[in-house]
């Protein structure tokens, strides 16, 4: 019988499949390495658009926060005006009330009657006088002076006579007060 010898056919069919193999494993790292590129690739494309949005973001708050600090000095600067324009209106309004209070006074103050002294301390009027119960009977009766009350007696010597000089507080009426009734 002849001898056919077939080793070689396969031993050349195996280098065969083992080179195929090896050439798909080649291309498969090869492959592979490509994905994982291209993905990396991807994950920092995304980081730096994010990096890139979050300093856009950064940036935009630190600008709103200097209008936020901007408007707070702006308030605050309103603020004041708004009290110094009210101070301003009440000065205007109480204008007329001095004259309306000298006006009262020398309307009040009965015949005979002599002034030593007179200090305002606030809506405070204190009225230094030595005929005290006509001055506070006269300042009862008054539209601007309220609350007549006696809160000093002083004695004093002029010359031979011993005279009694009085302090009466009364209470100025202002425009405001009177607005509120």
């Amino acid at each position: 019988m002849p001898r056919i010898n077939l080793l070689p056919w396969r031993e050349e069919e195996r280098k065969k499949r083992q080179q195929d193999f090896m050439i798909a494993l080649g291309a498969s790292v090869i492959a592979a390495i490509g994905v994982i590129g291209l993905t990396l690739f991807a994950y920092v494309t995304m980081i730096d658009n994010q990096q890139d949005r979050n300093a856009r973001l950064e940036a935009e708050i630190a600008e709103l926060e200097k209008s936020i600090l901007e408007i707070d000095g702006l308030e605050r600067q309103k603020e004041r005006l708004l009290a110094r324009m009210e101070i301003i209106e009440k000065l205007q309004r109480s204008r007329p009330e001095v004259v309306h209070l000298f006006d009262e006074i020398s309307r009040t103050l009965p015949e005979g009657v002599h002034l030593s002294g007179m200090r305002q301390t606030g809506a405070n009027v204190e009225l230094s006088s030595t005929r005290v119960s006509a001055l506070m009977r006269s300042a009862d009766e008054s539209e601007w002076l309220t609350n007549p009350d006696l809160t000093n007696i002083e004695t004093t010597e002029s010359g031979p006579a011993r005279q009694s000089e009085f302090v009466v507080t009364l209470r100025q009426v202002s425009r405001d007060t009177e607005d509120q009734r």
